[in-house]
């Protein structure tokens, strides 16, 4: 699957806070990092598309808006199609599978498993990189980052470690947590520039 980055980027900056839109870079980003670790272990199917993995993340919070918060993630076609960008049936499950309790529809795939394990690790990675003088992901260790996942859980509460921590499942990603937790801040160190980190 190929499809028009711009468009989509264009869509989502118009919908979104900037914050949420920075998110959704950076959960982009995540997904292909964990695609090509995941493709360089041969541990993808046939029907895996980096692309899409991409997309889901890129738009998986599209429909976070005022007047569509109550439905998330339910509206995100609704609210492509104001824009006259469509999805896939399979990148509409992968973003419904980052928020299984509102859609009822848990992660099977590994794209899927994906979205859901690294959805609030971006937020623990941003607010690391806050911490710093610089504020700049840069200059974040891997070892900051597993630290106050780890032994602070009071830092970034929002994150839902347990969550994050089933990566390690060896029915889905089967990535040990640290791993994953470095795959997800490479990728976002890849594009700190575009989310002003």
């Amino acid at each position: 699957m190929t499809y028009d980055r711009q468009k989509y980027l264009e869509a989502i900056r118009a919908e979104l806070e900037t914050n949420i839109f920075y998110h959704s870079l950076a959960l982009e980003a995540c997904m292909g990092g964990i695609f090509d670790y995941l493709k360089e272990q041969n541990k993808l199917g046939a029907d895996d598309d980096r692309d899409e993995w991409a997309l889901a993340g890129l738009i998986h919070d599209i429909d976070y808006s005022e007047e569509n918060k109550a439905d998330h993630p339910h509206k995100t076609r609704e609210v492509l199609a104001k824009y006259k960008l469509e999805i896939s049936d399979k990148v509409d499950r992968i973003v419904k599978a980052h928020g299984p309790e509102l859609t009822k529809i848990y992660p099977e795939s590994k794209a899927e498993w994906a979205i859901f394990c690294a959805d609030s690790l971006t937020g623990l990675i941003t607010a690391v990189a806050l911490v710093y003088p610089s504020k700049k992901l840069d200059e974040v260790k891997l070892k900051s980052v597993t630290k106050r996942f780890h032994k602070e859980p009071r830092f970034a509460a929002g994150t839902r470690r347990d969550e994050v921590s089933m990566c390690e499942k060896a029915d889905g990603l089967n990535i040990p947590v640290d791993k994953f937790i470095e795959i997800c801040l490479d990728s976002m160190k890849q594009i700190a520039s575009n989310i002003e980190l």
